[in-house]
């Protein structure tokens, strides 16, 4: 409990105001069951042949394996999202590392290889990227949403000492479904033009987007067609849609797209909770 008082600190002063505001809003979107919003996500992308990668936090996983049982029976890919959802700004160094390390042992007893990593809130800390590859993580997917990444259309590295890190990151696009839809209220329509342009641009440049959609969101009933719409938007354009582990690899081997592809869309959501009890317990 220590390590989390700065955290607890945090959440009292600064995220109170909006608590109440986001639990009420996180009751009604679990008043669908989880598994029945992952199986929506789960469906689409199978219809057309596309990967998704769920960053998963792996108490979460622990407490209901059959969820991770499912993306697997998917045969799409899970990511580590941390043991519990916690800023790893306000952790000591050693307190990420167990953080990481307890992911990691939670997921090998669950039966499944991580190879990337995202880290909870997409916050790193200073030491953060060093800890990445002390693990030998393949690639990470969090530092792309710092304001000078986003932009960019390409994998890239980042500065771990005096070298460069051995694991690939990747441009995180700053419009997640959690902004389009619990900052601004959009809806449906308005999220799939922004999302479309984003791919239009990165199809200029023959690059590479990542997208954050949350399955307690995006998988609800009045926003799946919009995953579909990507889909069907992106495959006319010549996109590839890969889980995010097989577009590293294959980048790194061949510096190019899968058969051709004018540009390549990651599709990313992350889990951590399945339950809005689960969401309640999280704090604390």
């Amino acid at each position: 409990m220590p390590v989390r008082t700065g955290w607890l600190r945090y959440l009292w002063k600064e995220r109170r105001p909006v608590f109440l505001r986001q639990a009420v809003r996180m009751a009604r979107y679990h008043r669908t069951p989880f598994e029945n919003l992952l199986k929506n996500i789960l469906e689409a992308t199978e219809n057309f042949k596309a990967g998704f990668t769920f960053p998963v936090v792996a108490s979460t996983a622990l407490r209901n394996p059959g969820l991770t049982n499912l993306i697997k029976s998917f045969h799409q890919e899970i990511a580590s999202h941390g043991f519990t959802h916690v800023n790893y700004r306000y952790l000591t160094a050693e307190a990420q590392r167990k953080d990481i390390a307890s992911s990691l042992q939670a997921f090998r007893s669950l039966g499944i290889s991580v190879h990337g990593f995202r880290a909870p809130y997409n916050m790193h800390a200073d030491q953060t990227p060093r800890l990445l590859e002390e693990f030998g993580f393949l690639w990470d997917g969090s530092l792309g949403f710092s304001p000078q990444y986003r932009e960019r259309h390409s994998f890239f590295r980042v500065k771990v000492n005096t070298h460069e890190s051995s694991f690939l990151c990747i441009p995180l696009y700053k419009w997640s479904d959690d902004r389009m839809i619990d900052n601004y209220g959009l809806s449906s329509a308005q999220m799939a033009k922004i999302l479309k342009n984003a791919i239009s641009r990165t199809k200029e440049a023959n690059g590479v987007v990542m997208f954050d959609l949350h399955p307690i969101r995006i998988g609800q009933p009045r926003y799946i067609e919009l995953l579909t719409q990507m889909l069907m938007y992106g495959r006319k354009l010549g996109g590839w849609f890969p889980n995010v582990t097989e577009a590293v690899e294959y980048w790194l081997e061949h510096r190019n797209w899968k058969d051709g592809a004018s540009f390549c869309c990651l599709l990313t959501g992350d889990i951590d909770n399945s339950s809005f009890s689960e969401y309640l317990t999280r704090l604390f």
